[in-house]
């Protein structure tokens, strides 16, 4: 949470200062890594059914909670209650970047997994390695899309915080397979987010696809509830 807020001050003092052909590089570099690292996820599944049925039923709960909409509205609340403080500053994409920091952080295979990890076994080593990529990752989203980014390190903390004391609550219930099918759930998502927030080839509500990563693994208990596996 502090590397995102210190990578958006810096994005905020120099990023403008960086040509806009090296901001774009920066922006295409992340979206591409941000790409291949949601396929490589994805083919951590073992039964890509479940994965399918999680993201279904998962964007079908999402657009009905209004999760991206939500998100969204909750942006504009910040934006109204510190446009007079930051009236000097550009906050025409507040919200976009809010958003689009606040999944692409949440969603990544170390906010899973680590914040899993820390809970299970009170090891936060991948959350710290994870909090050093996002400070890079604010200072290139921030010097683009402005103070919106610093805020979604509300949301970082509130999932992360959130994933480690339910992992810790139900620490004998997670299996690997779970595990997988989550992270192969969030990987989709990570591509989407690649497409729609950062590459801008095409608009995807990713909001509201992040039911999926809790279905992913309640599908896997059930079906081998169901199976006797």
């Amino acid at each position: 949470m502090i590397a995102v807020i210190l990578g958006t001050i810096l994005g905020l003092l120099f990023g403008s200062r960086l040509p806009e052909r090296v901001r774009d590089g920066v922006l295409a570099a992340l979206g591409l890594f941000t790409l291949v690292l949601g396929i490589r996820m994805f083919l951590e599944t073992s039964n890509a059914l479940i994965v399918l049925a999680a993201l279904l039923a998962g964007v079908i709960l999402g657009e009905w909670l209004r999760i991206e909409d939500r998100i969204e509205a909750l942006g504009n609340q910040l934006k109204n209650s510190f446009s007079r403080s930051f009236k000097n500053q550009d906050l025409s994409r507040f919200v976009e970047g809010f958003l689009a920091a606040s999944i692409l952080f949440c969603v990544g295979p170390m906010a899973i997994l680590g914040s899993i990890q820390d809970g299970l076994t009170g090891d936060f080593s991948l959350l710290a390695t994870k909090s050093v990529m996002d400070g890079f990752a604010a200072l290139a989203f921030s010097s683009i899309m402005g103070i919106g980014v610093a805020f979604s390190s509300l949301v970082i903390l509130i999932f992360q915080g959130g994933l480690s004391l339910l992992a810790f609550q139900v620490q004998n219930f997670f299996t690997p397979e779970m595990i997988a099918e989550m992270s192969a759930a969030g990987g989709v998502i990570l591509i989407g987010i690649a497409i729609s927030n950062i590459l801008n080839i095409r608009k995807i509500r990713t909001g509201s696809f992040l039911p999926a990563l809790l279905l992913a693994p309640l599908f896997v208990y059930l079906l081998n509830l169901f199976t006797g596996a």
